[in-house]
């Protein structure tokens, strides 16, 4: 069971304690938060007032919470945890990233912020999960075709407070070519984030699409013309990428990596205003 205690007294939301008062929010199971503290992100399981909230994330691992008010967002606003009132004929629903849908509206203005996505593929997964959430903010992903003129390309956008940028990149991990390219940018108006995989369909997880693992590509082979071979699709690239993409339903067939950093993105980008 978690020490509770603990978390109370070293939480980071202490330094919240003069914000403003948290939104309550309806907890539903299914209903997505994030625990500020740990950055968990997962759907309730399980909920009680005042005592206990259970969080399962995308790889389905089960994280207890105590249900402190301010502990927890949805979707980038700090919450506080409210009992379902009473029943009524109207069903909740979702979106594949597991928001709760929003009401219909007249088509927005897209802000002025973008999220950049390294390629087209990872645009349409993007849009894939999260796509009703960026069309309730208005934000446009846009694909690079390659990260490596990101530096050029950051300063040519203009970043500023009202026209933030928020950057998805492969393989972002120490020593990779990708975390060299992000570390030449250095703006407070630019978020990079990024996974471990060395390519987005890598961060689709195994079982979404019937098989046991990735194949291992050789060293110097590209590595989406090694996976088409080596699950006998012949090198044919767009077809495969069609199947994949079409068994993908819903963040839980995504790493956890992936959501946290495209969450991330999202946050970033809307809360600057532009």
């Amino acid at each position: 069971m978690p020490d509770f205690n603990r978390w109370a007294a070293s939480d980071i939301i202490d330094a919240d304690k003069k914000a403003a008062i948290p939104r309550p929010i309806e907890v539903v199971i299914g209903l997505v938060l994030t625990h500020r503290s740990t950055n968990v992100v997962g759907q309730v399981v399980a909920f009680t007032k005042g005592a206990r909230i259970i969080l399962e994330d995308a790889s389905g691992e089960k994280h207890e919470f105590a249900p402190v008010d301010g502990f927890f967002e949805h979707d980038g606003i700090r919450v506080s945890l409210q009992a379902p009132k009473p029943t009524t004929n109207r069903s909740v629903e979702y979106t594949a990233s597991g928001s709760i849908t929003a009401d219909s509206s007249r088509a927005k203005v897209a802000r002025a912020s973008r999220i950049w996505v390294e390629g087209i593929h990872d645009a349409e997964l993007i849009e894939k999960i999260w796509g009703d959430d960026l069309r309730a903010e208005a934000i446009v992903v846009e694909p690079l075709h390659g990260a490596d003129e990101l530096a050029a390309a950051v300063r040519e956008f203009g970043p500023r407070p009202n026209r933030r940028l928020g950057v998805l990149l492969d393989h972002l991990v120490d020593g990779s070519k990708e975390s060299r390219i992000a570390s030449q940018v250095r703006d407070v108006d630019v978020l990079i984030t990024g996974h471990p995989y060395v390519d987005i369909w890598e961060a689709i997880k195994p079982s979404a699409i019937g098989i046991k693992s990735w194949p291992t590509v050789p060293r110097g082979r590209p590595w989406k013309e090694g996976v088409v071979a080596a699950l006998g699709f012949q090198d044919n690239t767009r077809r495969f990428w069609a199947d994949v993409l079409g068994s993908v339903t819903s963040y839980t067939d995504i790493e956890t990596p992936l959501v946290n950093a495209v969450e991330r993105l999202i946050d970033f980008v809307t809360d600057g205003g532009g």
